[in-house]
């Protein structure tokens, strides 16, 4: 592995790249905050996508372009005079400090619970309007599901056994259930949502991250159906022109490999 200054080298020829891009490159002199937006959320995923896939290359590949992002918008802002990626490193550096008192400081805790507990007092503390305010609008609704009950219960605000979060399910489960006899759109989909945060409860309780665990599954899902769209191309068949029956044998198979 590469020693410390090998890696602050790193660092400092990155910023230099950057520097020429931003004067002699058409496409990175042109671009903004705004435009590199929606390209930073999709390299998000992308890494996303690696670290689920647990393949090192990808990672390291999609963590480049994360980190390329960041130094991006840090040229961007000193060239506005607001602020560059000095100020952006030490900020993250003094936030680190200030957050983890159980190192930096006096404060004794006993495990990992107390130092979530204490981090959301922190917060509190630095001038944050509310325990959620932290959570972004914008996050998938499973991560701000599992966010919103990290954060509730970083202040104490949780189940204490998992029975009961399995007690709340069925009791979702069952006021779900009783709408689908009204047929009333509006009040299923707001039980039904119930049960999504119920099981996503339940999930952070048992140590899963249900965003995780879904996107494992909807992977496993595509690996499948594209195995038997695979074995009918063989076959000179289509997918369409099986009956229920047919597919429910084919996906038997492709379990199986």
């Amino acid at each position: 592995m590469n020693t410390r200054d090998e890696q602050l080298r790193a660092i400092d020829r990155l910023l230099t790249i950057m520097d020429e891009l931003r004067v002699q490159c058409p496409w990175d002199r042109k671009q903004t905050f705004d435009s590199l937006r929606h390209l930073t959320i999709e390299e998000t995923y992308e890494l996303s996508d690696a670290l689920l896939a647990n393949e090192n290359d990808e990672i390291k590949k999609e963590l480049g372009d994360l980190l390329l992002h960041i130094v991006f918008y840090s040229k961007i802002g000193s060239e506005q005079k607001a602020f560059d990626f000095a100020d952006v490193t030490h900020g993250i550096c003094e936030k680190l400090i200030q957050r983890h008192p159980h190192v930096y400081g006096d404060t004794e805790i006993k495990n990992e619970e107390e130092v979530k507990q204490n981090w959301e007092k922190i917060k509190l503390k630095e001038g944050n309007k509310g325990v959620l305010t932290g959570v972004p609008n914008g996050l998938p609704s499973l991560v701000k599901a599992h966010r919103i009950q990290e954060k509730a219960a970083g202040i104490g605000f949780d189940w204490k056994k998992t029975e009961d979060v399995v007690l709340k399910i069925r009791e979702e489960l069952e006021e779900f259930l009783e709408e689908t006899k009204n047929r009333n759109t509006l009040q299923m989909e707001a039980e039904f949502g119930d049960i999504l945060f119920s099981l996503v409860n339940y999930a952070r309780f048992m140590n899963i991250n249900a965003d995780d665990a879904l996107a494992r599954t909807n992977q496993k899902f595509i690996d499948r159906f594209q195995w038997m769209e695979e074995q009918l191309n063989d076959e000179g068949k289509k997918i369409a022109d099986l009956d229920i029956e047919s597919l429910e044998s084919l996906w038997q198979s492709a379990k199986k490999k």
